[in-house]
């Protein structure tokens, strides 16, 4: 019953806010009035988290199965597009044998009589001699229209009429040194572009038998073109455009990875582009099945021709036969070797980089061991192309200008074909960089908060848990690679350290906060950084060099401030007991000194609240018992000598006030107070910064031993005032 009563309220809130006039700001107000107290809110509020959950699933449900079926549909469209231009293929073919079957029966007309071959002609001239006619001006084309190279003139002929054209082509001098090129067909094109369907400039047409060359006029020089590119039938593809007035007459060109768009004269002519495209593409493709075929077929034993008899030769001078060594072939005729480069170029458009790897090993392991004839060369080259292609795609995938969401993890898809390529120098450096970005990037996100223990806290947190994350991430994927890439690895731990520790330094050192502050984040930093050795990766050593500098800094200027206090002070003394006024005072002094490490306090207080000790050396006891407890947290081999240098001149302070007082003070009584001071200084406070200092180090120091041995002031000049202990 209560769960019943939970879902309707559940679907009553649903449908309060999907009404049209929700407005925020009054449901806000009146469920304020309405509510009885604050756990009302609370359970509200876990009411619309939960139906916000419920939402965010919901969209992103809907949005999946939305993707999915857009893939399908995509897949669909393009079985269909394919379907209905073999469809368009087929009608075409059928149609060029319906316009053949008049001229086949040309010849039984003629031999009927005069009369009847007269009526065949004009029966057949509709489309036989359209046909002739562009077989004739092939030879002849001129620059405004569209012409084909038919039957009629040998290979010599198509060569010059090629040369003929090219002449007229400014910065195509190359191609006429490829043998066995002549032209096919040309003709005037318009093109546009792919976005805006906005007319870009007119360009003419060459096609090839093996290429498409497509070149730009030259408005000063009338009958002239500029070369403006090339593109290899194998790799090309056509697809007609549906006419869409005004735009029509159009088809398109892709080739991987972009596309064009040319406007022909008129739809005759634009079908007939359409047409000779697929015909030379396919009699190029026929021809390369061919020579690979023949390449691949097992010749017969070579014939020896019988040696004319010579009978002035002398028998003496006879050479033995060099036996010739026939190359072993490789059989290429295979359908899935055939359509490899098209199958790699539909998988790098497709994303499928697994199955473009895949194919490529698939054809190494066949070739592998086995010779290299100009036909396998030729297929290397055509696939290397490929290789190029994809490798350029997965290096965009890596670069730092992608989302860097996701993780490490989001680039394993990309690091790992790469290594399978064979790059695994180039995806190890490609994806430090990523990370590396993407460490700076969390980095700079990090809101700088009011208190600087919890704003370390987050970084910390954030840095090191991205370089574990990184780290693990490159351990998974190069494993078994080359241990180079494990040194790469540890350069970049060290680079991206040092981004930690600048944003680190700025918010501690830079922002002037107290020792025991600045202690505790260090202490953090080196909590958070001994997790790395859980992976076996130990970069305490460079935190200690890369903070090294800015800890001594903050050592000095927090001990010129203790000295400047503690002088201060000594100014002011006036050589007298202190009243603390009330026990919990005195009971707060005595913990404080406890805590100090002063465990026989009780000796220097008197009656009531009295203490049989200067102000002036009681604070100084605190205060350098508190540096040095600060300084011990801080504490790394390199600043051994600062923090003992720094507790001896601080020390060296009071006993020099007191060596000074000892000598000035002409009271009696006041005198022994003194004595007593320099006492508790000696016998107390010395020995326990010794001690302490023995403990956080782990080695005693000499010069606290000396310092705490002398057993009388020694005055450099009884006359003067100054004194060195």
């Amino acid at each position: 019953m209560a769960m019943a009563m939970s879902d309707s309220g559940a679907s009553r809130l649903r449908r309060q806010l999907e009404s049209g006039g929700f407005e925020a700001r009054l449901y806000v107000k009146q469920l304020s009035q309405q509510s009885d107290g604050d756990r009302d809110l609370q359970e509200h509020r876990q009411r619309i988290q939960a139906l916000a959950e419920e939402t965010a699933q919901n969209l992103k449900r809907n949005v999946y199965q939305n993707y999915r079926q857009f893939i399908e549909t995509a897949r669909e469209i393009s079985y269909l597009e394919s379907e209905m231009y073999q469809l368009s293929h087929l009608l075409t073919e059928q149609k060029s044998s319906l316009e053949s079957v008049p001229l086949t029966l040309l010849p039984a007309a003629a031999a009927a009589g005069a009369a009847a071959a007269s009526g065949g002609e004009e029966g057949g001239g509709g489309a036989g001699g359209r046909d002739q006619l562009r077989g004739q001006t092939g030879f002849f084309p001129s620059p405004g229209g569209a012409s084909r190279d038919g039957s009629g003139p040998g290979e010599e002929g198509k060569q010059r009429t090629l040369t003929t054209l090219l002449e007229k082509v400014e910065g195509c001098r190359h191609l006429l040194e490829t043998p066995g090129q002549y032209l096919v067909y040309n003709g005037d094109l318009v093109e546009y572009e792919a976005d805006h369907m906005a007319q870009l400039q007119r360009v003419h047409g060459f096609l090839m038998n093996d290429c498409l060359l497509v070149a730009t006029w030259l408005p000063q020089r009338r009958g002239m073109y500029r070369y403006n590119a090339l593109y290899p039938l194998d790799g090309l593809a056509v697809v007609n455009v549906k006419d869409n007035p005004p735009m029509k007459d159009m088809f398109k060109l892709l080739m991987f990875p972009e596309s064009r768009i040319f406007q022909a004269e008129n739809a005759k002519i634009k079908r007939e582009w359409l047409e000779v495209l697929e015909e030379t593409k396919r009699a190029l493709s026929e021809k390369r099945r061919r020579e690979q075929e023949e390449a691949a077929a097992p010749r017969g034993p070579p014939q020896v021709t019988p040696k004319a008899s010579n009978p002035f030769e002398d028998e003496d001078d006879d050479e033995p036969a060099v036996p010739e060594i026939e190359e072993e072939k490789v059989d290429l005729s295979m359908e899935w070797i055939q359509e490899l480069p098209e199958d790699l170029d539909v998988c790098i458009a497709q994303r499928d980089f697994e199955g473009a790897v895949d194919l490529l090993d698939k054809l190494n392991h066949y070739l592998e061991d086995k010779p290299s004839p100009p036909p396998v060369k030729e297929l290397r080259a055509r696939v290397d192309e490929r290789v190029r292609q994809l490798t350029e795609v997965l290096v965009f995938e890596l670069s730092p200008g992608r989302s860097l969401r996701g993780g490490p993890k989001a680039t394993r898809r990309a690091v790992s074909q790469l290594i399978r390529l064979g790059q695994c120098t180039k995806a190890c450096e490609l994806f430090l960089r990523n990370r590396a970005a993407a460490v700076h990037a969390a980095i700079r996100q990090l809101r700088i908060e009011g208190a600087t223990l919890l704003y370390i806290h987050k970084l910390c947190h954030v840095f090191f848990t991205s370089l574990l994350e990184t780290a693990r991430e490159f351990e998974t994927d190069f494993a078994g690679t080359d241990s180079g890439c494990y040194s790469a690895f540890v350069v970049w731990a060290r680079s991206a350290m040092g981004m930690f520790v600048d944003a680190f330094s700025k918010q501690v050192f830079d922002s002037k906060e107290s020792l025991s502050t600045a202690a505790e984040c260090v202490r953090v930093a080196k909590e958070h950084c001994q997790q790395l050795g859980d992976i076996g990766l130990d970069l305490t050593f460079i935190v200690h060099a890369l903070l090294v500098k800015d800890i001594q800094g903050a050592l000095h200027s927090y001990k010129e401030i203790i000295i400047e206090a503690t002088k201060h002070r000594n100014s002011e003394e006036m050589w007298r007991r202190m009243n603390l006024m009330t026990p919990e005072a005195l009971g707060k002094l005595k913990e404080e000194m406890k805590s100090c490490g002063v465990s026989n306090f009780e000796q220097y207080t008197g009656d009531d609240c009295w203490v049989n000790l200067s102000y002036t050396v009681v604070a100084f006891t605190k205060q350098t018992m508190g540096f040095l407890e600060e300084a011990l947290k801080l504490y790394f081999p390199e600043l051994h000598m600062v923090l003992l240098e720094s507790l001896v001149e601080i020390i060296l302070v009071a006993v020099q006030h007191v060596d000074y007082s000892l000598r000035c003070e002409q009271d009696p009584e006041k005198k022994a107070f003194i004595r007593q001071n320099a006492s508790f200084l000696y016998e107390t406070v010395l020995p326990v910064v010794e001690k302490r200092f023995e403990e956080g180090v782990g080695k005693p120091a000499k010069q606290l031993q000396d310092l705490r041995n002398a057993s009388r002031l020694i005055r450099v000049n009884p006359e003067s005032t100054t004194s060195v202990v």
